[in-house]
C-alpha cells in the first residue's frame, strides 16, 4: 500500500483546509439527512412476538426495559451453527457497558436478537466475555422473517435491503432467492403506552455508519432528544451552539 505524499506544513495546512470544506458539507448533509428520517411515518407492530432470553420468555414490549425506543441488532445466526457471523461478532464486540448507558440515558434501550436457539447464544455469548447487552433468541417465531434478516422464499416473498428477488437479480444477488440465509441489520422500534411502532430499519453497508451512541440515536425517530432534554448551561451545548462546531 502507498504512502500520503510528504508534503510542507503550508501545503499540508492548505489540503487539510479543503478536506474541511468537504467534511462539513458531509456533516450538514448528515444532519438533515437525519432529520428526514426523523419525519418518516411508521407501522405499528400488530404481532406479539414471544422471545427466549437470559431470564426465560420476553414479549417484544418487554425488550424495551421500560424505555420508550429499543434498537434491535439482527445477528447472524442460523439454528445450525455452531459459532455467530464474523461481522456481527466484531459489532458485538463494540457494544459496551458506557454505550448502553448513554443510550437509556436518551430513554432508549438495545438488545440483540438471533434465530439461534438461546442454548447457543448465551454459550457464545459466555466465549466471547459479553456481558453489556442481552440477547434474546426469536426461534421459531416470524420475526427474524418479519423484518427481513432471514431470507427464505419458502417462508415470505425475498426482500433485502428493500429490494425485491427481480431487482436483487439485476444487481447480481439473485442468490437471495435460494434457500434461506441469514442477513445483518438494525431495526428501531417506538412504543406508545402499550402500542409499538417500526420506524426504521437498516441493512446492508447501512450498518457500517453505526458506532458510538449518537449515530444508533440519530436511526430512531426521536433522534438525540438534546434540543428539550440538556439543561441549560452545560459546557457542552455551549459548544453545540458555536457555528464552528455545529457545522
Amino acid at each position: 500500500m502507498s504512502l500520503p505524499r510528504v508534503v510542507s506544513e503550508t501545503e499540508w495546512l492548505a489540503a487539510r483546509t479543503e478536506l474541511l470544506a468537504d467534511e462539513k458539507a458531509m456533516t450538514r448533509a448528515r444532519d438533515a439527512l437525519s432529520a428526514k428520517r426523523r419525519e418518516l411515518p411508521m407501522v405499528r407492530v400488530e404481532k406479539d412476538y414471544v422471545f427466549d432470553g437470559p431470564a426465560g420468555s420476553a414479549r417484544l414490549f418487554d425488550l424495551f426495559d421500560g424505555n420508550r425506543q429499543l434498537v434491535v441488532q439482527h445477528f447472524m445466526f442460523d439454528p445450525a451453527w455452531d459459532d455467530g457471523c464474523p461481522s456481527c461478532t466484531a459489532a458485538a464486540d463494540e457494544i459496551s457497558p458506557g454505550l448502553i448507558a448513554h443510550l437509556r440515558a436518551r430513554n432508549t434501550n438495545l438488545v440483540v436478537v438471533s434465530r439461534a436457539p438461546s442454548e447457543k447464544l448465551e454459550r457464545y455469548k459466555a466465549k466471547r466475555g459479553w456481558t453489556a447487552f442481552s440477547w434474546f433468541s426469536s426461534y421459531g417465531t416470524a420475526f427474524n422473517h418479519a423484518f427481513h434478516v432471514t431470507i427464505d422464499p419458502a417462508v415470505a416473498p425475498v426482500l433485502f435491503n428493500y429490494r425485491t428477488l427481480p431487482e436483487l437479480e439485476a444487481v447480481g444477488m439473485g442468490w437471495l432467492g435460494d434457500g434461506s440465509s441469514e442477513q445483518p441489520g438494525y431495526s428501531m422500534f417506538l412504543r406508545d403506552g402499550d402500542q409499538i411502532f417500526h420506524t426504521y430499519s437498516v441493512f446492508a453497508r447501512g450498518t457500517e455508519m453505526l458506532g458510538g451512541s449518537y449515530y444508533f440515536l440519530d436511526l430512531t425517530a426521536l433522534g438525540r432528544q438534546e434540543d428539550w432534554e440538556e439543561p441549560k448551561g452545560r459546557a457542552d451545548e455551549a459548544h453545540a451552539n458555536r457555528p464552528d462546531f455545529a457545522q
